[in-house]
């Protein structure tokens, strides 16, 4: 039985689009997740959903107990992990508003708990991660993005650094120099942490701005992140209805 995991970020965590939506409290050996758990319907399809950074917005990106949220979905059954993340975009052909079907990504944390193994008392944990965002999940995304006429680049890698601060003009233009198509404070632990855990996990991410490497334009600020943001969340959930209304993982 298909149970999809949908973890949320920032206005992307609604719970009204499950349909028989019910509270499951939940804990794990690694405290407790950003949020309890959402579970309902989404058609036919059992769907949980998480919400990143807490119902209030509360937790920071290292805030954020990774380890708990993916356990927590483990635990209540997901058979495969959808996230949203809103990221900044560090190529001009991908504009504010684009989806990106990230296929890849740059670990630029420091500070995150990226793996359930604290040590190798019970032997070594080496996660394989050479492609570490499920193609599958990731051809729905975005075959279904391409249904709804939405504006989605197939692939994309992503820079996650730690934050909250954003980049450096240098720090951006580095990581453009390094391959990192989008930039954003939360994709590669959550993305680790699933792959070691076993549970298929994709990510869509919205582009809301150009970071700072694109000097003709003022640095970015949350408000106009936000703006373009709430201009358009609905796309991504129309994209994750339509997708996991057609899942056949």
């Amino acid at each position: 039985m298909i149970r999809v995991g949908i973890i949320g970020g920032s206005g992307l965590d609604d719970p009204d689009i499950l349909k028989d939506a019910v509270e499951i409290k939940s804990d794990t050996p690694y405290g407790k997740p950003s949020s309890d758990l959402k579970s309902g319907k989404i058609g036919e399809t059992d769907v949980l959903l998480l919400a990143r950074h807490g119902r209030n917005h509360q937790y920071s990106p290292t805030q954020v107990n990774n380890r708990a949220n993916i356990q927590a979905l483990k635990d209540a059954g997901a058979t495969c992990i959808l996230a949203t993340t809103a990221c900044g975009s560090l190529r001009a052909r991908i504009d504010r508003g684009h989806l990106v079907i990230l296929d890849q990504f740059i670990d630029f944390t420091r500070f995150r708990k990226n793996t359930f193994a604290d040590s190798f008392e019970d032997g070594a944990v080496h996660t394989a991660m050479a492609h570490p965002f499920d193609p599958a999940l990731r051809m729905n995304l975005y075959e279904n993005a391409q249904a709804l006429n939405l504006p989605v680049h197939e692939t994309g890698c992503v820079v996650t650094i730690e934050g909250p601060r954003f980049s450096t003009v240098a720090e951006s233009k580095m990581f453009r120099m390094w391959g990192a198509d989008v930039i954003n404070m939360s994709t590669a632990p959550e993305a680790m942490l699933a792959n070691e855990a076993g549970i298929p996990y994709a990510a869509v991410a919205m582009s809301t701005d150009y970071d700072c490497w694109k000097e003709d334009e003022a640095p970015v600020t949350w408000d106009e992140i936000l703006a373009v943001f709430n201009k358009n969340a609905d796309n991504v959930k129309n994209l994750l209805v339509r997708t996991i209304n057609h899942l056949s993982v």
